[in-house]
């Protein structure tokens, strides 16, 4: 059985696990400190959210996401962060944690949900596609 709901003390390995794999999955290596600012964010639940997605009983997916002002209309929910255990993939576990986070915004009264992937990311993209629309819009970053 699949169930969606806040991350709590007693999923912190798991999820740091999960997190730690997300980052693996876009080549990236981020100091323990990161990990302990995004715990603790995520606790405390004001700025930045997050959800877990437990398939029987076991952490297999994470979400983290942020409702931000919008100059041209409602607040918006970005989803920053989404990532399934490998052996879960394919069982729904994804689309699950994008509908919570639909429904989250849906009840702070956003306007939409929004995310990225990178363009080589096909297997997620063959859901993104399905549950949302690809804007075409082209990222720009500068790093400070």
């Amino acid at each position: 059985m699949l169930t969606i709901d806040r991350l709590t003390e007693g999923d912190r390995a798991d999820w740091a696990e999960l997190f730690r794999d997300y980052f693996t999955f876009y080549r990236r290596d981020e100091p323990q400190e990161t990990y302990e600012r995004s715990w603790s964010g995520i606790q405390e639940d004001t700025r930045i959210h997050a959800l877990g997605a437990k398939l029987d009983g076991r952490l297999v997916g994470i979400t983290h996401f942020l409702v931000h002002a919008n100059t041209s209309g409602p607040d918006v929910c970005y989803l920053q962060d989404l990532f399934t255990a490998a052996d879960a993939r394919g069982k729904g576990v994804a689309r699950a944690l994008i509908e919570a986070v639909a429904g989250f915004a849906r009840e702070r009264g956003c306007g939409r949900v929004y995310w990225m992937t990178h363009e080589t990311n096909a297997t997620a993209r063959l859901l993104y596609d399905k549950v949302a629309d690809n804007r075409g819009f082209i990222r720009y970053q500068i790093d400070l």
